[in-house]
């Protein structure tokens, strides 16, 4: 039976709790009826990716970005896992339903704030890189999807400039969302602690990828490839 593997990257110091988290999300996803079986593995946890993925699997990448990792690096591991005729699916970064997702997070956290969209600033944080475009890109063609649905759309990277401390100092009547798939050291660690030198008072939302709505999204992604 075809098999649907839901991919992340995993964190390589402590690949368990990564990998446990994706292979909730695959549990989740597979409760949606996407049409055939879903197992989930991290890039991070040896062993992981070639327990799972054969030749006939599609392969969805829980990435923001489409770029070198996607085209690149993943279908490399996938040969090196034995699956080199795995199909590669388009990452969730890429999912047309994304901007409404996101429009609709920030809408409800500045609601109970008692704020209205005119009035409601949004930061869009993301990875970004010194090497690669990718992250920086998506967030921002993102962020002009969704600008005319808030007063203000700013955008902040953890690895390149605007840094996120620069992009949420002074903001105000601001909602933060962090455009990462899952919550890992980039969300845990460097979000919050560029958000407390930026003094930023405003609601901070868990990743996008763990919106309620994500697993159902998956599933609708893996039946239309099928």
């Amino acid at each position: 039976m075809m098999r649907a593997v839901i991919v992340s990257h995993g964190q390589p110091g402590d690949p368990a709790p990564q990998q446990q988290a994706v292979e909730d999300l695959a549990a989740r996803v597979a409760a949606c009826d996407p049409g055939c079986a879903v197992a989930g593995a991290t890039l991070a946890m040896p062993g992981a990716l070639a327990a799972v993925a054969e030749n006939d699997s599609l392969i969805y990448p829980m990435f923001m970005a489409e770029g070198w990792f996607t085209r690149s690096e993943l279908p490399r591991r996938l040969a090196q896992a034995g699956a080199a005729r795995a199909r590669v699916m388009r990452p969730f970064g890429t999912d047309p339903a994304l901007p409404g997702l996101i429009v609709a997070q920030a809408h409800a956290a500045a609601a109970a704030q008692g704020w209205t969209p005119g009035d409601t600033t949004l930061l869009l944080s993301a990875h970004g890189s010194q090497r690669s475009q990718a992250s920086f890109t998506i967030t921002n063609v993102l962020a002009e999807t969704i600008a005319p649905h808030f007063a203000r759309v700013v955008t902040g990277f953890v690895e390149q400039e605007p840094f996120i401390a620069d992009a949420a100092r002074g903001l105000e009547r601001a909602v933060s969302l962090p455009l990462f798939a899952l919550r890992a050291e980039h969300v845990l660690d460097d979000l919050p602690e560029a958000l407390d030198q930026a003094d930023f008072t405003g609601p901070r939302l868990d990743p996008i990828g763990l919106a309620p709505e994500v697993p159902a999204l998956i599933a609708a992604s893996i039946r239309a490839a099928l």
